[in-house]
């Protein structure tokens, strides 16, 4: 799997990145069809609460897949998009298997 991350008006950390990298791992574990996966990360209001934005997407054969968050962390949102794109894979996963 190819994987992109983009952070936009901050520099990633590379434990954020390695965040990032061990999550989708465990996506491709369930689903070994991911072509390649797009992390955007971005800050929106600086010094406000739940300001950042996170933006996933997934290219599979034939299809694509998306989730996006808004969240007090990176982690956070990262996780809660995880959790969003389960259920898409599964989805993917059904019908396609036919």
């Amino acid at each position: 799997m190819e994987l992109k991350i983009q952070a936009i008006h901050f520099n990633a950390t590379e434990k954020l990145n390695e965040f990032i990298e061990k999550k989708l791992e465990k996506l491709v574990k369930k689903n070994e069809q991911i072509l390649r996966a797009e992390v955007t990360l971005k800050v929106v209001k600086p010094e406000t609460a739940n300001n950042k934005e996170i933006v996933v997407h997934l290219t599979l054969p034939g299809g694509e897949l998306r989730a996006e968050k808004i969240a007090d962390t990176f982690e956070e949102g990262i996780d809660l998009c995880i959790d969003g794109l389960k259920p898409q894979l599964e989805k993917y996963k059904d019908k396609h298997a036919k």
